[in-house]
């Protein structure tokens, strides 16, 4: 079986995670900027509207890139990389401000979400090396319990 025909079911493994955080993130990072008055009554209140717009712009351009990573099943894993540690970084600081009472508890629904994609990301990682024939690295298992994958 060629090279390229193997790597098909691997880029589809990734284009689902990848598309779907494209849409979450260029949805809810440009809600600020098209409607932050429905964005602030819903998170709660902000001391800089600025760096809300900022932010908002950056999770949009992320977003972006996944998009279109997805659109032409080209997801590296560099762009799985960045899906991965833009949801932990989101998920760290919602949990970390919430808990100190700093934002509205409301983004512990967006922790969650981010958790979420964080696992999806995972498993599809983990199906892409499946397609592409890959041993499973060092350390894991592929299959049952106790059961080497080599």
């Amino acid at each position: 079986m060629g090279r390229r025909h193997r790597d098909r079911p691997a880029a589809a493994a990734l284009a689902g995670p990848a598309a779907l955080q494209a849409v979450v993130f260029v949805v809810s990072g440009l809600w600020p900027l098209v409607h932050y008055r429905s964005f602030v009554a819903i998170t709660g209140p902000k001391a800089d509207d600025w760096l809300v717009r900022t932010v908002g712009l950056l999770i949009a351009v992320i977003g972006g890139a996944l998009g279109l990573a997805a659109r032409r099943q080209r997801v590296t894993q560099e762009l799985a990389a960045l899906g991965i540690a833009a949801s932990g970084a989101l998920a760290a600081v919602d949990v970390y401000y919430v808990g100190r009472g700093r934002i509205s508890r409301i983004y512990l629904l967006d922790a969650l979400l981010e958790f979420s994609f964080i696992l999806w990301w995972a498993l599809a990682l983990a199906a892409s090396r499946a397609a592409r024939g890959e041993a499973t690295p060092v350390g894991e298992t592929a299959g049952p319990a106790g059961q080497d994958a080599t």
